[in-house]
């Protein structure tokens, strides 16, 4: 009896693994894949990234793609039989680090149930070798984006491909909402600000879905990426760790880079209130806030002051008289006085000895 329940739950679980690509939504395992695309890609043209493409994957032998560096773990796992297929990826997505031990994957894992299913059935779509999905990215009606980028194609045909009036007939002139598109800079004082906010509370989950792959669940970095929080009092250290909260001096350079740049690979996919909260949170990281229901905004962004904008020096060098005079620069025997060697760089042995090349050091320049 005991052995047959064993066997009945197996082909159950079985069951349900062997069924998840087809009871996922591809469309919705697109959007989960946001995770994914700052270390893979996948789709027409995909090549290895951090992590390797992932056309083709089921079945696949793992670490088996020309050209990638794959850990050793995963090399051997390859070796020893391991084949992409909804089971081992299944477990493999749930807990990398568990099913391979020594993969370089520094993804956590999913934890949704629905989340597996629909990532499952979107890596379908780009599988020949896969059970058939129940929704075809493909066959989705087109987004907003796709169709206003449609229409922009459509009207941005040259009415003519002739030189008239000394302007070649090449392109359109940009549209408003086009230029707003780039415009999007934020100044320290701070111009630019969208209108907008975000909590230091709302703002941890957004970055653990789309940060802490890449900076770690408390921005202290994964393998090489960059860090993003402590690094106090170390700018005068042999190896200073440049943060947010110890060397960047304004907060409008910190909103301005995620808003414009991140996640990797897919930018531009945060709301300006993602942006608000994420930003918050990295200041609840660094100790510059420490109430985890602040919110930042618009209206009291400029009241937050990193701690080190006081050792930034404002750029004078216009004020300057052969700047302000518009004076041509000097560019030979600019000092009366004679020039002697105050310091020796020694360790290096690159000043020159008295006496001309002949006697100058090993570092000497030839």
């Amino acid at each position: 009896m005991v052995k047959s329940l064993a066997l009945t739950s197996a082909l159950v679980a079985s069951a349900m693994v062997a069924g998840s690509a087809s009871a996922g939504d591809a469309a919705k395992g697109e959007k989960v894949f946001k995770k994914c695309k700052a270390c893979h890609a996948v789709g027409d043209g995909a090549k290895n990234k951090v992590g390797p493409q992932l056309n083709e994957i089921y079945g696949r032998a793992a670490g088996s793609i020309e050209g990638y560096k794959y850990s050793k773990a995963m090399i051997a796992a390859g070796t020893d039989g391991l084949v992409w297929d909804e089971d081992s990826l299944t477990q493999y997505l749930k807990k990398p680090k568990d099913f391979v031990k020594g993969t370089k994957m520094a993804f956590a894992g999913l934890r949704k149930d629905a989340d597996m299913e629909n990532i499952l059935a979107y890596l379908a779509t780009f599988s020949s070798a896969a059970p058939s999905s129940g929704s075809d990215s493909s066959s989705a009606e087109p987004t907003a984006e796709k169709e206003a980028l449609q229409t922009a194609a459509a009207t941005s045909a040259p009415t003519s491909n002739t030189r008239e009036g000394g302007v070649f007939g090449l392109g359109r002139k940009a549209t408003d909402a086009e230029v707003a598109a780039w415009d999007i800079d934020i100044r320290p004082d701070g111009q630019g600000l969208p209108v907008g906010s975000g909590s230091v509370a709302d703002g941890e989950p957004i970055y653990t879905d789309n940060c802490a792959v890449c900076h770690g669940d408390f921005g202290e970095g994964v393998g090489r990426w960059p860090i993003l929080a402590g690094g106090h009092d170390t700018l005068t250290d042999d190896r200073p760790e440049k943060t947010i909260g110890s060397y960047w001096p304004y907060l409008s350079t910190v909103y301005d880079y995620v808003r414009r740049a991140m996640p990797f690979g897919n930018a531009r996919s945060l709301s300006d209130d993602d942006v608000y909260a994420i930003t918050a949170y990295l200041l609840y990281l660094n100790d510059i806030v420490d109430d985890e229901e602040f919110v930042l905004s618009n209206e009291n962004f400029l009241e937050v002051r990193l701690p080190n904008e006081e050792n930034f020096i404002p750029d004078a060098r216009y004020e300057e008289p052969h700047y302000a005079e518009k004076s041509e620069p000097c560019m030979k025997d600019c000092k009366a006085d004679p020039i002697e060697i105050t310091m020796r760089a020694a360790i290096l042995d690159v000043t020159p000895e008295d006496g001309g090349d002949d006697s100058a050091g090993v570092g000497a320049v030839d």
